[in-house]
Formats: C-alpha cells, structure tokens, sequence
C-alpha cells in the first residue's frame, strides 16, 4: 500500500471539520494519526490563512470553513474552498454559495452554442 495521501493533511483536517464543526483536536488527531499538537497546529495555520474561523462555545471550539475563499494555489480556472469540499463530502454545490447554472445555459468562457471555448474546435 502507498505510504503517501491524495489529499495534503490540511485538506484532511478541512474535511472533518466540514463534517463536523464542533470537531475537537483529540478526534482530528485519532483520526489522521497525528499527535494532538499537530492537529493544533494544522487548525492554527487554517484560522491564520482565514480559511477557517474559531468561534469558542464554552469550554469547546466550533469551526467555521470560509468556503468562498479560492483555493491558494494557482490553477487555470480559479476554485472556492467550497467548490472544492462539495466535491469531496458529495454535498450539493449551492450550499457553499456557488451560484447554479440554468439547465442549458453555456458554462462560463464558452461560446452561446454550448459547445466549450473556441479554441481546438
């Protein structure tokens, strides 16, 4: 079996936290076999870089994804945060904000026959 993951541990920790919210760091630690300082620090580097807000509720935190945010890495057509874990946790895509496309409506950047960019045709 590979010793290597799809998904960076960030992504990882992103995924239970749209899961469950009111995660706590124990059980994002047991459940990427990490320690629970790791799992802290992961959390931390998340609210740092705004893609996750901590709000406190008594003695736990609950956690807030910023799912509008694009992703940080450059890609060809830029890619929300939400888009993303819609994809990953199989939740419809308007729930994170994304507006839906009319049924028959060309995508963006395609010409109004519905058939993709110009180019390569």
């Amino acid at each position: 079996m590979a010793s290597w993951t799809f998904l960076t541990i960030h992504a990882r920790v992103l995924l239970l936290v749209a899961h469950d919210p009111g995660v706590r760091l124990r059980d994002i630690a047991a459940s990427l076999d990490i320690t629970e300082r790791g799992a802290f620090g992961i959390i931390t580097d998340l609210v740092e870089a705004g893609y996750v807000v901590k709000e406190k509720n008594g003695r736990r935190n609950r956690y807030h994804i910023q799912a509008h945010l694009p992703l940080p890495e450059p890609t060809a057509r830029e890619r929300t945060v939400g888009e993303v874990l819609a994809l990953l946790t199989g939740t419809d895509a308007t729930v994170t904000g994304k507006p839906a496309t009319a049924a028959g409506s060309p995508e963006p950047g395609s010409d109004q026959d519905g058939q993709g960019p110009r180019q390569n045709r």
